[in-house]
């Protein structure tokens, strides 16, 4: 089984404008995401996606591997299976978060590990460390599994309604937002349309449940910190 690593990687963004090349303690974010991805022992290929040339000519220079993809992608699968294109003999691709400068090997693996499984389609990151304020945070991302640790639903919402049976004893999960789908899968996933329930939630991958995919749920207790905003930055610095 060939896997190729996808990190998706946008100077526009909204809230954190070229975050990609800011500088940690001597290294861009985007060269210490791959050099952390790297060090899977599962991955083949490891290639940065991004529409910036800035981006480009940077992973150049630290000696990784960059592919220029189209600007008008809306979402990280999309830039996925446009790189997919390039490379037709591999097998699994992973989506790697192009924002955690503290990314874990060992949680790549974790999750490329479900591919053993020849029935999964799509598999993904859930911890089930779940606190009352992340019931209540919007943008911790909860998920309901069924017995065969596929994922039911996912919400920003404190999903199921305990009003009838209250039990702190409830099985939440916390999505975790690494994603990993076989190759042909992923093809897939591109041309799919998007539908309501994924507009009501903000949340691309109800559109793949609302077209019938499965997507495995992999329990990992492991958890590195993303930086979504400027402030980030501080709460990071630390751990590297």
């Amino acid at each position: 089984m060939r896997i190729l690593g996808v990190i998706p990687a946008r100077f526009a963004s909204s809230r954190f404008p070229g975050k990609p090349l800011i500088d940690l303690n001597g290294q861009t974010m985007i060269e210490r995401v791959y050099k952390g991805a790297l060090k899977s022992k599962q991955i083949n290929t490891l290639i940065v996606a991004t529409d910036d040339i800035r981006i480009f000519e940077e992973v150049q220079r630290f000696g990784g591997r960059a592919i220029m993809t189209k600007t008008t992608h809306q979402t990280g699968t999309d830039r996925c299976a446009e790189v997919l294109s390039h490379f037709p003999d591999h097998d699994v691709v992973i989506n790697i978060q192009g924002d955690e400068p503290l990314v874990n090997a060992q949680q790549l693996d974790e999750l490329l590990s479900a591919f053993n499984d020849t029935q999964v389609q799509i598999a993904t990151i859930v911890n089930p460390g779940v606190t009352v304020a992340d019931l209540q945070n919007v943008n911790r991302i909860k998920v309901l599994s069924d017995a065969m640790q596929n994922a039911i639903y996912f919400s920003r919402s404190p999903l199921p309604n305990m009003h009838y049976a209250p039990s702190p004893d409830f099985p939440w999960l916390r999505h975790i937002g690494l994603y990993a789908y076989r190759a042909q899968t992923l093809s897939h996933l591109a041309q799919l349309q998007p539908c309501a329930l994924e507009k009501a939630e903000s949340l691309e991958q109800l559109r793949w449940l609302y077209y019938g995919y499965q997507i495995r749920l992999v329990n990992s207790t492991i958890e590195t910190p993303n930086i979504d905003v400027p402030d980030d930055v501080e709460k990071v610095l630390p751990f590297l």
